[in-house]
């Protein structure tokens, strides 16, 4: 289910299998849509998966330009559109970055829960998922919602425990 599937972000995981299977998921929804996951668009997956924080599309850059794959803006930009028009990552709007998507290549809506210390973020089913409440108001409504954007911002497990 996708509220435990992304709730991994703030918790104790194998985050090698974690990446393995993303990257596996990614590869064969690409590879049905017949679209080019090029090696520049397959490492900045990569590196959105090396964490489960937020990621800045200059972040991004400078890791790719380390490995090799050049240091324009265009390079970076170019992946992470890709990336989120297939499903593989979402843009995080309170923060201006981007995250890994939890369910690559699964068309949903879904909302995040953002640390406010540290920027982990946990991707969890949207209001206007099946049987939400948005999607049933909206289909008594006779609205077809086309996109939902939710963001909780607050403290993860580890920053709470942090705290004084």
């Amino acid at each position: 289910m996708a509220e435990r599937e992304g709730a991994k972000a703030m918790r104790a995981h194998d985050h090698g299998a974690c990446i393995r299977e993303a990257l596996a998921a990614a590869e064969a929804a690409a590879a049905r849509a017949g679209v080019n996951f090029t090696p520049v668009r397959r490492r900045a997956l990569e590196i959105l998966l090396e964490s489960h924080t937020a990621l800045g599309a200059y972040d991004l850059l400078k890791r790719l330009e380390a490995d090799g794959f050049g240091g324009q803006p265009p390079v970076a930009y170019r992946a992470l559109d890709f990336l989120v028009a297939q499903g593989f990552a979402h843009r995080i709007e309170r923060l201006n970055a981007f995250v890994a998507c939890v369910r690559p290549g699964e068309g949903h809506d879904p909302a995040f829960m953002i640390c406010r210390k540290c920027r982990a973020v946990a991707e969890t089913a949207g209001p206007a998922a099946e049987g939400g409440a948005l999607a049933e108001d909206a289909e008594a409504l006779g609205f077809e919602i086309e996109r939902t954007v939710v963001e909780a911002e607050g403290l993860c497990p580890k920053c709470r425990e942090l705290q004084p």
